[in-house]
């Protein structure tokens, strides 16, 4: 089963990466709705789309306001948003406020909290956990039998942290990665990530690859961090670019 990398910047997009948006069109689920869901139209196979938000700062929701786009001339039984409950609620009020976005797109709202779990189409189950962000966050796991995979985005890494446990021996780690190294105190008080503190983060969970993600829009270079850097700490990193894909 394959992963598309549709947009792998935050904050906004720059001439090369789109914001936050990652799919498995196989069982029609995607992770975060930033700009990069536009990717998304012509790579639709199920009738269903499960989307689920690790938060609702805009870098990873304005997409849900291109949906009339991304479904058009598309039979969809379902759409289904899934976020925190008070993420529900911004989505609703704030967004999709009148004087915003007046005609709102077909799709439904379902709560999914920290320690919450959805079965997919394919029978697999996904499971949120808690992250440290400003506003909060969420990461996801999905559990086959025979493999898995974990979506984390937001957050300072940290070996010590509590998600660290949850991501545990997963095949495929998706990690947010803003900064190298070299700018600990502005990720800490953002609540995103150095390079050395991602690397020790999947060495300490034991996971087999590494894609990192969500960086610095501001750096268009094709490696954006120095990967040698950290090679005796993990060494099965990888940065992948926007139309990449990775099997998971």
């Amino acid at each position: 089963m394959k992963l598309h990398f549709l947009g792998t910047t935050g904050y906004h997009p720059n001439n090369q990466r789109q914001t936050a948006c990652f799919m498995l069109p196989e069982i029609g689920v995607l992770f975060d709705a930033g700009t990069g869901i536009f990717r998304a139209r012509d790579l639709i196979e199920t009738p269903t789309l499960d989307i689920f938000l690790s938060h609702v700062h805009l870098d990873h929701c304005i997409g849900l306001s291109f949906l009339f786009d991304v479904l058009h001339d598309k039979t969809m039984q379902r759409v289904t948003v899934h976020a925190e409950d008070r993420k529900c609620q911004a989505i609703e009020t704030h967004l999709f406020a009148k004087d915003l976005f007046p005609v709102r797109p077909d799709f439904e709202l379902k709560p999914i909290n920290a320690g919450g779990s959805v079965e997919l189409s394919d029978g697999s189950r996904l499971t949120a956990f808690s992250l440290k962000h400003p506003g909060g966050s969420l990461g996801f796991r999905v559990d086959w039998p025979d493999r898995s995979m974990a979506y984390v985005t937001d957050t300072t890494a940290d070996a010590n942290a509590d998600y660290v446990k949850h991501i545990h021996g997963v095949q495929t780690l998706i990690h947010e990665c803003y900064f190298p190294d070299g700018h600990e105190d502005l990720a800490a008080r953002t609540g995103h990530s150095c390079l050395t503190p991602v690397a020790k983060v999947a060495a300490a969970a034991e996971v087999k690859r590494l894609h990192l993600v969500h960086v610095n829009p501001l750096d268009e270079s094709e490696l954006p961090f120095d990967l040698d850097s950290v090679r005796s700490i993990y060494d099965r990193a990888e940065i992948p670019r926007d139309g990449d894909t990775t099997e998971v």
